[in-house]
């Protein structure tokens, strides 16, 4: 009988630790690293190092000291992993976030007890993306038993604050040379995309703080203050009336998934005027001098950047000409440009071609509605050859009740090792 053919052993090797990759899985989502405020980040890098360690990693801990939110309580602590080959030969870098968003309510399962029940492992985290942190680190273990790492170098990272912006995460990591060549040729990021998905880029975001202002006043007299939230009242109608229709207007080429986030968007992602609410009892009878709202507005790679926070400047500038007493600040929170890999850039050609062979059905390429931490890759490492692959469903990210599946994870194993056997070869 021939010998069967490298892919075949090394698939076998795959589904025979597919106990263990459902045991990683649970005992990532086990350690509640939630963001905000930055729980036990230390405790998962450590898990991951100890693991890594263990095969050969040469494993560093580094700690994103000045980061928004880090702190004595809550550091900021990024795994990076590494092994070489023999030789000389090209670098692929898995990178995983190892944050959490809160689990928020409506769970029937415990958040954070790895639950397994019909194929599938529940908690937060499961898909988004602690699944897909196992099912990298399965994959390139499986190749090590193969003796398949003969030339270039395999990493692997676990890093924080992704759900937050990735400052004190990848973004930190690339100031420093983490995701750049010649230390790195190739970043898979595990994100849930879909088993059958290669994402390559994602859209551009733009969050702002819009604060109007006003004059206090006794409630009952009204008329001789000047209330912050009736002006807020009018941005948020002007946002309605005039801004949202116009945004459903514009149209992307960007292969956007789902078919909603097409088009530019826009979110309310809080709102708060006049008194304290941390409070018990009654407020007192003020008019409210103050009014905060912040807003999450999404755009395509056709969009200019400027017209973008253009749109709200002309909103605000239009009711203080308009208005009387209107008055506002506007604080930018955080943006980032749209970005897109070339479709027939090399990782996602080995990652594509990973999926057919492993699924038996074409790859789909796509872009995210949100963004995630290629974008540190792109503008601080200068690395473009970057893609998210990863196990899970996007519609469950954030949900109650998140899961990833048992059969996806071990398909997206397979698919990570024939990928990054292809690009190791060059």
């Amino acid at each position: 009988m021939p010998p069967l053919p490298p892919t075949d052993t090394l698939f076998r090797r795959i589904e025979e630790r597919r106990d263990d990759l459902v045991a990683l899985t649970q005992d990532l989502i086990r350690i509640p690293t939630v963001n905000p405020p930055g729980d036990v980040y230390t405790d998962c890098a450590k898990l991951i190092g100890r693991r890594l360690a263990a095969r050969g990693f040469q494993v560093e801990y580094v700690r994103a000291v000045g980061a928004a939110g880090d702190s004595d309580r809550y550091p900021r602590t990024n795994v990076v992993a590494r092994i070489e080959g023999a030789r000389p030969g090209p670098c692929v870098h898995f990178n995983g976030h190892i944050d959490v968003v809160p689990p928020g309510q409506g769970w029937t399962v415990d958040p954070f007890g790895g639950e397994v029940r019909d194929g599938r492992v529940y908690g937060r985290g499961a898909c988004d993306m602690k699944g897909g942190i196992a099912a990298s680190i399965v994959a390139v273990e499986a190749l090590l038993d193969e003796g398949l790492l003969t030339a270039g170098a395999l990493e692997i990272s676990g890093t924080v604050d992704e759900e937050s912006g990735g400052y004190g995460g990848v973004g930190h990591l690339a100031t420093l040379g983490y995701f750049s060549r010649p230390r790195v040729d190739h970043v898979i990021i595990p994100e849930p995309l879909n088993v059958d998905r290669v994402c390559i880029g994602h859209r551009g975001v733009w969050w702002a703080e819009i604060e109007t202002k006003g004059r206090v006043a006794h409630g009952s007299m009204p008329f001789l203050g000047n209330c912050a939230v009736r002006h807020m009242g009018a941005v948020l109608h002007r946002i309605e009336e005039d801004l949202i229709p116009r945004l459903a207007g514009k149209r992307t080429a960007m292969p956007v998934v789902p078919e909603g986030a097409r088009q530019s968007t826009i979110n309310i992602n809080a709102i708060h005027g006049g008194q304290r609410e941390d409070h018990d009892g009654l407020p007192s009878p003020m008019v409210p001098d103050r009014c905060r709202m912040v807003i999450d507005r999404r755009y395509l790679i056709e969009e200019d950047p400027e017209a973008v926070r253009g749109e709200i400047v002309g909103i605000l500038e239009g009711l203080r000409a308009s208005r009387p007493g209107f008055d506002y600040d506007l604080r930018e929170v955080l943006a980032f440009l749209p970005t897109m890999t070339d479709a027939d850039a090399p990782v996602v050609r080995a990652v594509a071609g990973a999926i057919e062979t492993v699924l038996g059905r074409p790859a789909e390429r796509v872009v995210s509605p949100g963004t995630y931490d290629q974008k540190h890759v792109v503008r601080v490492g200068h690395l473009k050859d970057c893609i998210a692959y990863g196990p899970g469903i996007l519609d469950l990210a954030h949900q109650p009740d998140e899961y990833v599946g048992i059969d996806d994870m071990e398909q997206s194993a397979k698919v990570m090792a024939l990928a990054t056997l292809e690009l190791l070869r060059g």
